[in-house]
């Protein structure tokens, strides 16, 4: 069988294939709430055989959301519409995955059909928070510098998202660590300029992502998966590299993190990123081979053929998939064909088959 359609088990969760639905944001929320958007859209993918379907970044405090449209995890209210969309994706033999996040300084900006721009106060903007207060665009609002007692509230925020998570049916919880948000800007030399004990060294870049990852393990307990995802480079000279990422993941996986999804960029206007098939694979290998950890390849990754190749080559475990799940919802279905896998279609559409 293809490598693209077998079993995957990460401690006590088998997923029934290697295809996931990456988290991507709908910015179609109201107050934070999921609604009958997220669950056709997730749910869709669900249908479609998706193995993993991740939902898209979701706030764990008003502030950290990207925008008034994001979606939340900050009040128990939440978790009624969530367990819905858990139920239904497990009921299509899918396991339903969240990704908890905060935006930092990329917080508070209008949804991208709007312009994608800061709010303003007219428009009811909120103060951002980062690790310094250093725009992440020149023109920007500055961002707040975080005090030790808004990091303490950050943990108790990250705690409490959890804790909402696993009531609402999540069997995978992914921190995000990755474009230009929050724990990317505490990681990554080029937005933390901190002098106390969660800046300036590495390891004290570090501290804040590996003491949350510790907290949110303590709460999932041993029996399922966390992934962290990252950038594994931020594509500008003098900031994060691949070196960092493997040192990261060899951190993480000391405090119980079982998979790193690699992706990169996002804290930087500077960056210059080739984009291009597969470009990001590479850092997804680097990390498996230098860790034993296992890794997610990400980005532009649209066939089922460059898939199962990524998987065969050993450079990941998982292939996590955006833009062509957009495309196609029922990619995993179109992919089994062509690989020439016979895997079940859901008994509603099963005379459309063959």
């Amino acid at each position: 069988m293809a490598l693209l359609f077998q079993q995957l088990t990460i401690r006590d969760i088998q997923l029934k294939n290697r295809i996931a639905v990456s988290p991507m944001c709908e910015y179609s929320s109201t107050d934070g709430f999921a609604n009958d958007w997220h669950l056709v859209h997730l749910g869709s993918r669900a249908v479609g055989g998706a193995g993993l379907i991740i939902v898209e970044a979701t706030a764990v405090s008003p502030e950290g959301r990207i925008s008034p449209g994001d979606l939340g995890i900050w009040k128990d209210e939440h978790i009624s519409f969530l367990q819905r969309i858990t139920t239904f994706i497990e009921s299509q033999g899918s396991v339903p995955a969240i990704q908890l996040a905060h935006a930092g300084r990329k917080a508070s900006h209008h949804v991208p059909w709007k312009g994608n721009k800061s709010l303003t106060a007219e428009e009811d903007a909120w103060q951002t928070l980062a690790p310094s207060a250093v725009p992440h665009t020149a023109g920007e609002p500055l961002p707040k510098a975080m005090t030790t007692e808004d990091i303490e509230q950050l943990k108790n925020d990250f705690s409490s998202a959890t804790k909402r998570a696993l009531e609402a049916g999540f069997k995978v919880i992914e921190l995000h660590a990755a474009h230009g948000y929050l724990f990317n800007e505490f990681l990554s030399s080029l937005s933390n300029f901190r002098t106390d004990e969660y800046g300036g060294s590495f390891e004290n870049r570090i501290r804040l992502l590996l003491e949350i990852a510790t907290d949110t393990r303590k709460i999932m307990g041993e029996a399922l998966p966390l992934f962290v995802r990252i950038s594994a480079t931020d594509w500008v000279a003098g900031g994060w590299t691949g070196e960092d990422s493997v040192q990261l993941s060899n951190r993480l996986k000391e405090v119980g993190v079982d998979l790193i999804d690699c992706s990169s960029g996002g804290n930087s206007p500077d960056q210059k990123i080739p984009v291009g098939p597969m470009y990001q694979v590479s850092f997804a290998e680097k990390i498996k081979k230098e860790t034993s950890l296992l890794t997610a390849a990400v980005g532009l990754i649209t066939t089922a053929a460059e898939a199962e190749n990524i998987l065969s080559n050993g450079q990941a475990d998982l292939i996590i998939l955006a833009r062509q799940f957009l495309r196609d919802p029922y990619f995993p279905l179109h992919a089994a064909k062509e690989l020439g896998v016979d895997i079940p279609w859901p008994k509603q559409y099963d005379r459309a088959k063959r």
